[in-house]
């Protein structure tokens, strides 16, 4: 059986409802498909309980009715029948009556009964296991199964969410759970490119990529997929493969466990960096200080993105400004501390093994003329990572494109 995860934009109309349920039953295979809320849902629902918490229960019903008028202004185009039209005065479920209506064997699966996080608010997937496989169990001979994503129980059992990675992360996580033959998270973006086709000319999608460059790629800007994702399809080695609902029949991107030696896959850039340099002549040959740096870090809750050090004095990247001002205070106990804003990483991803000799230098000759505060080489068989002003990026991402990619010299 495939997992096939669906977003808000892919059923946010009839229209788009109707095209989904045909790309899920035109093949007649067995399928569990986790489908987002219709697009703007999830933003009010936010705003729902924004208003309840701060006691607005009037503020709260005219977001609910405005939202629930959104659902039925198309529920006559989608469904003939009125006793289905009525079913969803209890419960929204409009591409399981829509199926079923076309003669589809189908469900629904309700998330609730299955998708829990436990104490650490991570997925307990041995509770996932063996409930998702129960309840698909007990209505066996469906050709279609469609659950909700995102939202889960937490260890209290209150309803809850999966705070990251949405129905993507939902989608892998039951694609591990169920042991599905791949995973397909269906959007309206081609694949993965090997640069940004918004930002750089000449892109191409990225048709295979390990698992791990996938990660890089993700973390670095590349929108398509959360990097949480990854980790349950990887743990359980279920390919996951990137379709466009927009070209259904385009190949997509396909990630799995298999390397290609000796390829450079792609590049991406994340925006919005702020580059932390501490210098301290106590640093020279003394234990115990990067362990004090990092622990003003901790403190504040605050993920480092890149890293490097030298005899006298540390630099670090910081995505998360929430924090700074204390960040900074409590470093100057220990050194001089300087601070770059405006600053954005630019990762190039493949197989960057040590051994391969000259893949670092064609990099960092396609950036010859762009100014670079720090390189991260090394740390990662998949990766090396760039820092620079925001101000180049596009340069610097057109610039690696052409050399890496489009013969450029």
């Amino acid at each position: 059986m495939k997992v096939l995860k669906f977003g808000g934009t892919s059923v946010g109309s009839p229209e788009r409802m109707k095209e989904v349920s045909r790309l899920i039953t035109e093949d007649g295979q067995q399928k569990l498909v986790v489908l987002s809320a219709m697009s703007g849902t999830t933003n009010s629902l936010v705003e729902i309980a924004q208003y309840l918490y701060g006691g607005n229960k009037a503020g709260a019903d005219d977001v609910i009715n405005r939202l629930r008028a959104k659902y039925y202004a198309h529920v006559p185009e989608l469904l003939s029948k009125k006793e289905n039209q009525d079913e969803l005065n209890k419960f929204t479920y409009m591409v399981t009556l829509y199926l079923k209506e076309q003669g589809i064997k189908a469900t629904l699966l309700p998330a609730l009964d299955f998708m829990k996080t436990d104490a650490d608010a991570e997925p307990d997937m041995a509770y996932i296991t063996e409930f998702a496989n129960k309840q698909l169990q007990s209505v066996p001979g469906m050709q279609i199964y469609i659950t909700q994503g995102f939202i889960c129980r937490n260890a209290k059992g209150d309803i809850d969410n999966l705070q990251r990675g949405g129905s993507d992360y939902t989608a892998s996580i039951l694609g591990a759970a169920i042991k599905a033959d791949e995973i397909q998270i269906w959007t309206d973006i081609d694949g993965m490119h090997n640069n940004d086709p918004r930002v750089v000319d000449k892109t191409q999608p990225v048709r295979h990529l390990h698992f791990e460059e996938a990660a890089e790629l993700a973390y670095f800007g590349a929108k398509i997929l959360h990097p949480t994702c990854i980790q349950p399809a990887k743990a359980a080695n279920i390919p996951v493969r990137l379709l466009n609902t927009m070209e259904p029949s385009a190949p997509g991107t396909l990630i799995d466990n298999r390397n290609e030696p000796g390829r450079i896959a792609a590049v991406a850039a994340k925006d919005n960096i702020t580059a932390i340099k501490i210098k301290s002549s106590r640093m020279l040959l003394a234990h115990g200080f990067l362990k004090k740096v990092f622990e003003v870090f901790e403190t504040y809750r605050t993920s480092i993105d890149m890293i490097c050090t030298s005899e006298v004095g540390v630099s670090m990247s910081i995505d998360n400004v929430k924090h700074l001002d204390e960040i900074v205070g409590e470093l100057k106990k220990y050194g001089t501390v300087t601070v770059d804003h405006d600053m954005c990483i630019v990762c190039v991803v493949g197989d960057m093994n040590w051994e391969n000799l000259g893949f670092e230098s064609r990099a960092l000759d396609a950036l010859a003329d762009i100014p670079v505060r720090m390189i991260s080489y090394g740390g990662s068989n998949y990766n090396i990572s760039f820092l620079i002003r925001e101000s180049d990026k596009k340069a610097a991402l057109q610039r690696l494109s052409d050399f890496l990619f489009n013969g450029k010299k």
